[in-house]
């Protein structure tokens, strides 16, 4: 019956359930989408009314919203099953953190952006001057170029700019989040006990491969130089591990998989 929020809801003693309608208007998935997770098992609505109707109570609200996580990972829906399969409460609480630290995070980088375009208007309508580091503050900038570009070349370096170019905004997206979702992602696995070989492992891989190919496409070879360039170099392993070392190792030996599997020499 529709409650005071106006909400056409269900009561059964504490427990309140929303229609399908509701859930794809808040949730912003459709209600197509809901229905084919329904049919896929990933999410079984807590009761259907007679005609079909599906309803949903909390604990769907929040595999729901586990879901939506585990995709914005870049997983596909059969390792987003598998992985909510496997994942304890606590494995649950470990993935919201992580994933809540990464959006902190990017709320404060674009806090800074917001900051630096506001007060670049406000001195082009006075007709001012901003010194680089304020013209800059809350850009991203890499701190490996100048040893790239000694390591490889100006040639290699500029080629990957030159891809960059031709980024479209999807492109543009996956370059930003893309190794933070392989790196959540591979920790919740690795702390489930998940084989480097497991699909739902070398689903993150292929992300992986598919950012680092939006600047170069690295052979087999290649690919599994990086890998171990990864364990070897203090500033990268302490990136990618956050001080866990042993992740740094698994996502070289998940790499060094793929690489066999799935590139060429």
């Amino acid at each position: 019956m529709a409650g005071k929020t106006g909400r056409d809801e269900w009561r059964d003693g504490a427990a309140v359930a929303w229609s399908i309608a509701e859930v794809a208007r808040d949730s912003g998935v459709t209600s197509r989408t809901l229905r084919h997770y329904h049919a896929i098992g990933l999410l079984v609505p807590a009761r259907t009314a007679p005609g079909g109707r599906r309803y949903y109570e909390q604990e769907q609200l929040l595999r729901l919203q586990q879901i939506l996580l585990l995709r914005e990972l870049g997983l596909s829906l059969d390792v987003v099953a598998e992985v909510l399969a496997k994942q304890s409460k606590d494995g649950t609480i470990e993935v919201l953190g992580r994933h809540k630290e990464w959006l902190l995070r990017e709320q404060l980088r674009l806090g800074r952006l917001i900051r630096t375009v506001d007060s670049t208007i406000e001195n082009v309508k006075r007709g001012g001057e901003m010194t680089p580091d304020k013209v800059f503050e809350g850009f991203e900038h890499n701190p490996y170029e100048a040893e790239a570009r000694e390591r490889w070349g100006d040639e290699a370096v500029d080629a990957g700019y030159e891809r960059m170019r031709g980024w479209s905004e999807a492109d543009a997206e996956k370059a930003r989040t893309g190794y933070t979702r392989v790196h959540e992602g591979l920790a919740a696995l690795k702390g489930e006990g998940a084989d480097v070989a497991d699909l739902t492992v070398q689903e993150l891989i292929q992300l992986h491969y598919d950012v680092i190919s939006l600047f170069w496409t690295p052979t087999a070879e290649a690919y599994k130089g990086l890998g171990q360039m990864y364990v070897d170099d203090e500033r990268f392993r302490s990136n990618i591990g956050g001080g866990d070392d042993s992740l740094v190792e698994y996502l070289r030996d998940a790499m060094t998989v793929y690489a066999d599997n799935r590139l060429s020499e």
